[in-house]
């Protein structure tokens, strides 16, 4: 190993006794007719493998020092190698999404690119037909300095350009067929000649005599695979085929994670409104952590609370707006000690958000607004329906927790009787 970031001079890697071969992952990708295609991205290998520094080049072109950062040299590194089945950079994007999604839902990583604990090198070449009809592969590329999944899309596409111009003018005839590892840079939106890529004869590989052989048995690896979770893909599919969601709206929970995935699916069960749970955890709960930058255990309101704030909803016993109004003050520790039904029934007794049922209470509220706004009710009745907002605000304010549906059809009854 004659690279500075690894200083001991050689690099620890299972070669021909990996952790897994084969397996495969399956990634929904968006046609251009908008249709959804499942396309299956088989694995080679998965390994573990000893991490090597990280050398810092000045790239200014002056001459400059090199550093090394030794830090995270000699620690542990599983490599996924999976074939060469996808076929274009967005496809590339998508598999890396769903390889990531995957990795933090069995809490293998959390796999934060920006702190190295997930990387990516891609392998590229194309399959194109000469002048004589013959198919010619391009030599193959390593692309290095990836940063972001959106830097490998970027690279990825930048290379299949480079790599069709540079066969449209050799005609498929390549003088040096070898592979080459190239480096992205960034800022220009282009890929870099880095060195000539090894052939497996180059690294000389032996057996370490200090490695003992790891062996698993059949009992011990069914017990693992029984202690996994639902893997993210097929709990996406189970939110749309068996509760019902879009598949736009299951994508947006099981993105976030299993802790919030636990959180909503805890949440329909309990309240029994699989669309309306779907709704707030995806708006309203999403924006709280967002705007605070917390977890979903530290939101203030459990999924047991969620679940009771909308079955009072449902009952017709708060509006939407109101259970909007508890569930802020819940989330800013409002509501005093005791249960999370105790702390919402305080905080809507507190600030009156109970919707009116007396309908006698309700029908004065609607007399009075009408008496203030008799253009408006004459409006509304010489059928200008618009007008009849300026008089549900107004009862809405009065009573502070009425049920615009009722409230709406009172006003009707009394104005076109």
């Amino acid at each position: 190993y004659f690279y500075p970031d690894l200083p001991k001079g050689y690099q620890i890697s299972q070669y021909d006794l990996p952790f897994c071969q084969g397996g495969h992952l399956d990634i929904d990708v968006e046609q251009p007719d908008g249709e959804t295609e499942t396309r299956r991205i088989r694995l080679i290998r998965v390994h573990l493998e000893e991490d090597a520094g990280k050398n810092l080049h000045d790239e200014s072109g002056r001459g400059g020092e090199t550093r090394v950062d030794l830090n995270r040299a000699g620690t542990p590194l599983l490599e996924i190698v999976s074939e060469p089945d996808i076929r274009s950079a967005s496809e590339a994007h998508r598999f890396l999404e769903e390889l990531k999604l995957l990795l933090v839902y069995l809490d293998v990583s959390d796999c934060n690119m920006q702190e190295g604990s997930l990387r990516c090198d891609a392998n590229v070449n194309l399959e194109l037909t000469n002048p004589d009809g013959e198919p010619v592969r391009t030599p193959i590329v390593e692309v290095k300095n990836l940063n972001s999944f959106r830097g490998v899309e970027a690279a990825l596409s930048h290379e299949i350009a480079r790599q069709q111009r540079e066969f449209q003018e050799c005609g498929g005839v390549y003088q040096d067929n070898s592979k080459q590892t190239r480096g992205w840079d960034a800022d220009r939106g282009v890929t870099f000649a880095q060195r000539g890529k090894e052939d497996a004869s180059d690294y000389r590989y032996f057996p370490d005599p200090d490695l003992l052989p790891v062996t698993f048995s059949d009992e011990y690896i069914a017990t693992q695979r029984d202690g996994l979770c639902e893997p993210p893909s097929i709990r996406r599919r189970r939110f749309v085929n068996e509760m019902g969601l879009s598949e736009y709206d299951a994508s947006v929970l099981i993105d976030q994670g299993l802790q919030v995935a636990d959180y909503f699916e805890t949440v329909a069960q309990q309240c029994g409104d699989t669309k309306r749970a779907a709704n707030w955890v995806s708006q309203d709960v999403l924006r709280t952590l967002n705007e605070r930058d917390l977890n979903i255990d530290q939101l203030g309101i459990d999924a047991a609370g969620l679940a009771t704030l909308i079955g009072l909803i449902n009952d017709g016993q708060l509006t939407t707006r109101s259970g909007r109004e508890v569930f802020a003050a819940l989330a800013d520790g409002d509501g005093g000690e005791g249960t999370i039904a105790e702390r919402i029934d305080h905080i809507v007794d507190e600030r009156g958000l109970a919707i009116v049922a007396d309908t006698g209470a309700l029908d004065s509220v609607i007399d009075a607004a009408i008496a203030r706004n008799q253009q408006a009710a004459e409006d509304f009745q010489a059928g200008k329906d618009a007008a009849i907002g300026k008089l549900i605000g107004e009862v809405m304010r009065e009573t502070g927790g009425a049920d615009p549906k009722t409230v709406r059809e009172a006003l009707i009854a009394k104005l076109r009787p």
